[in-house]
């Protein structure tokens, strides 16, 4: 195979590439998939939306998990280590909400 069949081409559109913020995750799976809900929790708000959700192959999830835990590594090497904000402030990160998975 030459280089020019192993380059896949990207695109990105406007929307997506602004991005979303999440602050909260929500990880099911069943024996064929792994689905993981980006959510956003409001302070004071009781109701959370899920703003996308991403539907996986297990080996998917499992190369996602491990290239996750690399890109820390290597932002904890540049930056120091991440702190839990929970055993840091103290500051519940579900709002008084339902509490979710991360």
């Amino acid at each position: 195979m030459d280089k020019k069949e192993d380059k896949i081409n990207i695109e990105l559109n406007d929307d997506v590439a602004s991005g979303i913020f999440s602050n909260l995750a929500l990880i099911n799976h069943s024996p064929t998939e792994f689905i993981v809900d980006f959510v956003q929790m409001m302070p004071g708000v009781p109701k959370a939306k899920v703003k996308s959700r991403v539907i996986l192959t297990p080996q998917h999830a499992k190369k996602i998990l491990r290239a996750l835990a690399d890109n820390v590594h290597k932002y904890e090497s540049n930056f120091g280590e991440i702190k839990d904000l929970e055993s840091v402030n103290n500051i519940p990160l579900n709002f008084g909400g339902p509490a979710g998975e991360a």
